[in-house]
């Protein structure tokens, strides 16, 4: 289809209200991860029902990619990241993504959704009653055992984001937190990194595979852009308490996402 009959199946209103969306989104992205919530529901209700799936994640990784690179340079600019946790995180991260990707079919949608519904639930509860948990940065690990603990990290997360996606940002910041003693502050700077990698090998997949609509994704990307900037500097200027703050919010989201999902597919 080309690109403006790709736009010309949108109305002006649902545009708008698309681009709004993932301002939004990425302001989210930017602070804590978890903008997917906000942008990939609008697109799969603005674009046509006979769109390919793959058009829909392809689109809206592009316009997310955009927004995470800028708050990640952002972040860069002020808060240096740690080599050693940095690189061991992002090539484990594509890595484990690539394999998500690869097995998403293989593995049952209907028990997968529940896991991690228990997973998000226990994630908010523990960070809930450890309320000075990440309001300060003290690393607990160096050498190996910090390269193994990052590994893993990315591994594991990289591989959730393969196979399902929703609140990857928020998994690596709880998880470099609690794992290696990070402040929320300092972890939202890495996990945009690895974030930013695993959007990127999402979306060369379906590039390849044609399933993008990019003048449809490249207005999503400038919505992102701006609000990931925005939510990255106010994030820095706020620091590790309002991070953990929206953390929480965006948290009991995901778990009521995951919870409606879940009693769709027992119904």
């Amino acid at each position: 289809m080309p690109v403006i009959d790709e736009l010309l199946t949108l109305s002006l209103a649902s545009l708008l209200l698309l681009l709004a969306l993932a301002f939004v989104a990425g302001w989210v992205d930017a602070v804590v991860g978890g903008g997917g919530l906000i942008q990939l529901p609008a697109l799969l209700t603005a674009m046509p029902s006979d769109a390919p799936t793959g058009a829909v994640l392809g689109t809206n990784k592009l316009g997310a990619i955009a927004g995470t690179a800028v708050a990640a340079g952002t972040y860069v600019r002020r808060i240096a990241p740690v080599a050693g946790t940095a690189v061991p995180l992002v090539l484990s991260a594509l890595a484990g993504s690539a394999a998500g990707a690869a097995s998403a079919s293989l593995l049952p949608r209907p028990l997968l959704t529940p896991v991690v519904l228990v997973a998000v639930l226990g994630v908010g509860t523990y960070t809930v009653v450890r309320p000075r948990l990440g309001l300060e940065h003290a690393p607990r690990h160096q050498g190996s055992a910090q390269w193994l603990r990052a590994g893993g990290i990315g591994g594991g997360v990289g591989f959730y984001d393969g196979v399902l996606g929703p609140g990857t940002g928020s998994f690596f910041i709880i998880a470099l937190v609690s794992l290696l003693g990070y402040g929320f502050l300092e972890a939202s700077v890495h996990a945009k990194l690895a974030n930013l990698t695993t959007n990127l090998g999402a979306l060369l997949v379906f590039g390849l595979q044609g399933h993008v609509w990019w003048l449809l994704g490249a207005l999503l990307a400038l919505a992102n852009i701006l609000g990931g900037y925005l939510g990255a500097r106010l994030a820095l200027r706020l620091g590790s308490g309002f991070v953990r703050a929206v953390f929480l919010i965006v948290t009991g989201l995901l778990a009521l996402r995951l919870a409606v999902d879940s009693l769709q597919l027992l119904l």
